[in-house]
């Protein structure tokens, strides 16, 4: 065998192994996460607001003009519709671990919202009360504590409300002083979540804080802004984590996401991923969170809060590589599935579940606090001041379609 063969199998089998390597550490970097559509849910219309520990989905799909609630099987699976209070619209917002789902619906007085819960696998849709024209359900618990907005003719703004178990009585939360407070989740102690103002000028402001209440929503404790002037919280879980946004708004304009410890204590700015903006939008037992962040480019990418960092879950392998574009998260459950929609490889929008698995090995990125952005003109309008409480982009359009 001549020298130079001999040379040139060396080279081929260290170019393989090399090979081989990088291969294969790719694919444990990947290992375990999966992208599935969820293109059963009534066609493209269709949005996903809440998943339990099931898999089991809940949101609403468009047909003929009219939203229906509905509610998947296992692991996303199947899709069965819950009906509505009247016949027309309803909006399912959120599921529990026995597959009772919490949303709103309008009854015999169309013009006002209706809170409703179902019995288990979302059958039997019941009536909660009556929430007000704008009033909307964000959160519901394993006892069937309902938490969201009640807008009353008897305040000058929507104020936070929470439920008995099963949806019975609803109790308003009140404000941290001002007008307008939002209850956006609630964990199985019945310790809530949200925002509330502390002024009382009557109008959405910059002194808008989030706050966690004692078990059975008892008490509201301003939660802080960090060095920023307002703050938002969005999601709780059982150990009393929050996570939300947090930022300023005067003559510069920012948020970033926020996670806190135990019981809502030290609240820890998530960064963003090299642009000035991002929001937390769930977060599960074991504390990682979902949300959205900007890139340096100004892009909105889906990020995952785990292991000590971020992943930018817009460029996953599986994501990138079935096509995706444009993905939003909604939810996360404790056993590594997440929620949301985007467009699909056809261009369309779709519903999607994305998995991992405990073998997934993750390499996050660092977490990256930006600096302040440069100065901007005053915010004066009412949209600049509901981006600034995270109400911004794809989330804003689902909530002023009540999706």
């Amino acid at each position: 065998m001549s020298m130079s063969y001999k040379c040139t199998k060396l080279k081929f089998i260290t170019i393989f192994l090399i090979g081989s390597y990088i291969a294969s550490n790719a694919a444990l970097a990947n290992a375990g996460w999966s992208i599935r559509g969820l293109e059963n849910l009534g066609g493209n219309d269709s949005f996903v607001n809440a998943i339990n520990d099931s898999g089991q989905i809940t949101g609403s799909f468009l047909d003929n003009g009219v939203y229906h609630s509905f509610i998947t099987g296992n692991n996303g699976i199947g899709i069965t519709d819950i009906g509505s209070l009247d016949g027309t619209d309803s909006f399912a917002r959120a599921i529990n671990n026995f597959g009772i789902v919490a949303g709103e619906s309008p009854n015999f007085d169309s013009i006002f919202s209706h809170a409703f819960i179902t019995s288990l696998d979302g059958k039997n849709i019941t009536d909660v009360g009556n929430i007000g024209v704008n009033g909307q359900v964000y959160g519901i618990n394993d006892s069937g504590q309902i938490v969201g907005d009640l807008d009353s003719i008897n305040t000058n703004g929507s104020h936070a409300f929470i439920t008995g178990p099963n949806g019975n009585e609803i109790t308003d939360l009140g404000t941290l002083g001002g007008v307008f407070s939002s209850a956006t989740g609630i964990n199985n102690s019945g310790q809530v979540t949200g925002w509330a103002q502390k002024g009382s000028d009557g109008s959405v402001s910059v002194d808008s804080h989030a706050f966690i209440t004692g078990p059975n929503g008892v008490g509201m404790n301003d939660l802080g802004t960090l060095n920023g002037n307002f703050s938002v919280a969005n999601g709780i879980n059982n150990s009393g984590q929050v996570v939300g946004n947090v930022g300023e708004v005067s003559e510069i304009y920012y948020h970033n996401a926020f996670i806190t410890g135990a019981n809502g204590v030290n609240m820890t700015n998530l960064g963003t991923l090299g642009g000035h903006f991002s929001d937390a939008l769930s977060i599960n037992d074991a504390g990682e969170a979902v949300g959205w962040a900007e890139t340096a480019d100004g892009d909105m990418h889906a990020f995952l809060y785990s292991h000590g960092g971020i992943t930018d879950l817009s460029l996953l392998d599986v994501v990138i590589a079935g096509g995706w574009k444009s993905i939003f998260t909604a939810d996360i459950n404790n056993n590594g599935q997440i929620i949301g929609n985007g467009i699909n490889a056809h261009g369309a929008s779709e519903a999607f579940l994305l998995s991992y698995t405990p073998d997934t090995i993750f390499t996050p990125n660092p977490i990256f606090i930006p600096t302040p952005p440069p100065p901007i003109p005053e915010p004066e309008t009412y949209m600049m001041l509901l981006a600034g409480l995270g109400l911004m982009g794809f989330m804003a359009w689902l909530r002023e379609h009540k999706v």
